[in-house]
């Protein structure tokens, strides 16, 4: 340091008394006190465009001014230079600036509503200051930290090592394309400070007095300004969307905003937040030991993780209203006209008042009132709304190529491949669909071409799907309002329900198995079709050794079974990839559906050999949509998805614990009968009397409903429709767990009152 000290005396003649280091990004920083004053030089690397760059930003300060301390002077040396370049010292040039006194916003353990209003009106002032200058050097300025260059950090999300973190920075990324990408065109530009953090921020009692570092400043749009400074006033606030309201209706009394801007300001601040934790999972790659590093990139995280609970419609409509714009008027009177106009009733909507949804994202759904709800539910979104990773996926195949199987493809044989991987050998065959009730439907037709026969055996209150063929074989459809009743080629085998069935016990499997096969020991059955746990029948597992008894009777008469995983596979279940795996038992056929495609059109029959040669008998098989390359693309992605964040794994812990909190609250509130299922596909049986058991369907009901309007999604099912439904997007954690316990304990303590 001691040749830095001595270019100090000489090229500014200053009386240096003390030298010390500085953080700096891309810049060696040194604080220098002097008897009267403090300063800070900057050394850089020489190149010429980095020195074009500097130069510019001195102009910048120039422009900016120095009355009041609020931004640093560029000092020149003796000479009149402002930046310095030394034989003795070569391939480097110098800076001098002032040093600004104050108190880092970082420092803070106060921050009041007044310091976040000082906050937002020094940023506009600045920004007024700066909208008439130009530079040339800063308007080619390219860098990862401007946001409207944002995706050139896209493929920094590589080096997050968590599945779950980096799936939520590449749903930013996709939201980026979405909602800010085509709007940037058309937003004011300008010069912006672009780095305005708690590190850079001085304060002083309720007032910013300054700001410092202008070595990310770039033209780009003028909203970026206040989405990077807010990024960093919000980390570790109680009400971050409150907190910005504040900041920004102040920035707007001095800097007027756009609707659109506050309508995109909210992704603005998740991308400087991706762009951060991108950033800082790269350099803990370079520098593992830092914990400079994992300091400041944890309450990038917790503001990350805290931003997808709360919805940006939400957000848009309080920093709307801080401004004083008009707030958006609700279409859903419009929605529901219609609706009531186009539609039969018989397409019915959940909830005593239906949701009009907006957007999503994993285990939330955003609504048109600015809610953020909690989705505990939607099981056939398996591993999370919008996933980033499927919706790319289906987003490329649709670029590329939408075709049928009469044609070869590599996303067909990629797929299949992956699919059928997940099953014992024996069953080796698929057949690709559109949706649970059509592959239903064809797993029927394939029982008769195999078996000869046209009886079916199937549970009490099993649902299959909404074929004609496929409701002839669901209890829960025909033999409820407006069914036509049970078909002569239908036999029905009591629910083995070990809660209010006539068997409990570990021979109760056995013993429900071996009545149905004393009532039918003449019948000639094709084949018994069941879902192991048995969904609308109120999520009721089959007893243990039921199907096994069953499937060894159903084969030695001559006919097939039918395992149903349209609701709990793909690792739902948690212990077991399928349902039929938690009974030691192999179908010879199953029903795909669901949870297949996340969300997309398509589902599956897989079989064993034999069984497809059967069907193989003349009369070809062809499905338009089924197994096209983008059900292909996204059936895979979803794969992926679930071993890439071990999404089995996670269902069998969460649900335990769900599991766990709900027994306990079974404990406490007699109105609990039953808490029954696996991994995330539980049900909650509400009962008047725990003795009598006598189902409590007008309590599930409110409980229901009561948690919709905390902005919690569940649902009822069961014969006596009084059973709670949970069986949320496999994301679900135990964070949410404990949101939906808490809700539901209040709901259940107000029923009681």
């Amino acid at each position: 340091m001691e040749s830095i000290r001595d270019l100090l005396e000489r090229r500014w003649g200053l009386d240096v008394t003390e030298l010390s280091p500085m953080e700096g990004y891309d810049s060696t920083n040194y604080r220098v006190i002097c008897p009267e004053e403090s300063f800070v030089l900057k050394v850089y690397q020489y190149d010429a465009e980095t020195y074009e760059t500097v130069a510019a930003e001195n102009s910048i300060l120039h422009h900016l001014g120095n009355s009041r301390g609020q931004y640093p002077a560029v000092i020149e040396n003796q000479d009149g230079d402002e930046l310095i370049m030394e034989d003795q010292l070569p391939g480097q040039f110098f800076r001098l600036l002032s040093f600004l006194e104050g108190d880092f916003w970082g420092d803070r353990t106060d921050v009041s509503e007044t310091l976040l209003s000082s906050f937002g009106r020094f940023l506009g002032r600045m920004d007024q200051q700066l909208a008439d200058v130009k530079p040339l050097a800063i308007c080619a300025k390219r860098i990862v930290w401007d946001l409207d260059q944002f995706l050139l950090n896209e493929a920094l999300s590589q080096h997050i090592t968590d599945p779950s973190d980096r799936k939520l920075v590449d749903y930013f990324f996709l939201q980026y394309k979405e909602n800010i990408l085509p709007q940037i065109p058309q937003l004011r530009k300008s010069i912006i400070h672009n780095d305005a953090n708690d590190w850079n921020v001085l304060t002083l009692g309720d007032k910013v007095t300054g700001i410092i570092d202008f070595g990310d400043i770039v033209f780009s749009s003028l909203i970026n300004e206040l989405a990077v400074g807010l990024t960093y006033v919000l980390m570790d606030r109680n009400d971050p969307i409150k907190n910005a309201a504040t900041v920004i209706a102040a920035y707007h009394q001095v800097m007027p905003l756009k609707e659109v801007e506050l309508d995109i300001l909210y992704y603005l601040i998740a991308a400087r937040l991706c762009t951060s934790v991108c950033n800082s999972a790269k350099s803990k790659r370079d520098k593992p030991d830092s914990e400079y590093i994992t300091v400041s990139e944890r309450p990038a995280w917790e503001l990350l993780k805290r931003w997808i609970s709360i919805s940006p419609y939400h957000a848009s409509t309080v920093w709307r209203k801080a401004c004083g714009y008009d707030q958006r008027r609700s279409k859903t009177s419009d929605i529901v006209a219609t609706r009531t106009r186009n539609f039969s009733p018989a397409l019915s909507v959940s909830y005593d008042r239906p949701i009009h949804m907006r957007s999503a994202a994993f285990q939330y759904m955003y609504d048109v009132e600015g809610n953020a709800i909690l989705d505990g539910y939607n099981n056939i979104i398996h591993v999370g709304h919008c996933h980033p990773h499927v919706v790319a996926a289906g987003q490329r195949a649709m670029a590329q190529l939408n075709t049928n199987t009469r044609y070869h493809y590599d996303s067909l044989a990629a797929y299949s491949d992956h699919l059928l991987s997940y099953f014992p050998d024996k069953l080796n065959k698929v057949f690709f669909v559109n949706s649970g009730s059509a592959a239903s439907d064809l797993a029927i037709r394939i029982v008769h071409a195999y078996t000869g026969r046209r009886t079916m055996a199937i549970i009490e209150h099993g649902y299959h799907g909404n074929t004609m063929a496929s409701i002839d074989v669901s209890h829960y459809k025909y033999a409820h309002t407006g069914g036509a009743g049970k078909s002569t080629d239908v036999i029905e085998a009591v629910m083995p329900d070990q809660y209010r069935g006539s068997y409990r016990g570990a021979d109760a499997g056995m013993l429900y198995a071996r009545d149905f096969i004393d009532a039918n020991s003449n019948s000639e059955i094709g084949a018994f079709i069941a879902e192991s746990i048995i969904g609308c029948g109120g999520q009721v597992p089959l007893a243990p050794g039921y199907l096994s008894e069953m499937y060894s009777y159903i084969r030695t008469q001559g006919g097939v079974c039918i395992a149903d995983e349209v609701q709990i596979g793909f690792g739902r279940v948690g212990t077991h990839f399928w349902g039929y795996e938690r009974h030691g038992v192999v179908p010879d056929i199953v029903i795909l559906g669901k949870p297949i495609g996340n969300g997309h059109p398509m589902a599956a029959v897989v079989c064993t050999a034999e069984v497809a040669e059967a069907f193989d008998n003349g009369m070809e098989f062809f499905s338009s949509f089924g197994g096209n390359p983008v059900s292909c693309a996204i059936g895979k992605a979803v794969l992926e998805v679930i071993e890439t964040e071990d999404l089995q794994t996670h269902a069998h812990e969460v649900g335990n614990y769900l599991m766990e909190q709900c027994r306990a609250l079974q404990s406490q509130y007699p109105a609990i009968g039953d808490v029954r299922g696996s991994g995330l596909f539980i049900g909650i049986d509400m009962v008047k009397d725990k003795l009598s058991r006598e189902p409590n369907t007008q309590l599930a009901k409110t409980i229901k409903n009561d948690l919709r309007e905390r902005s919690i999604l569940v649902s009822t099912d069961g014969p006596a429709n009084n059973v709670l439904k949970i069986k949320p997007p496999m994301c679900f954690t135990k964070e949410n767990v404990d949101q939906l316990i808490h809700e539901f304990e209040g709901v259940l303590r107000k029923s009681i009152e």
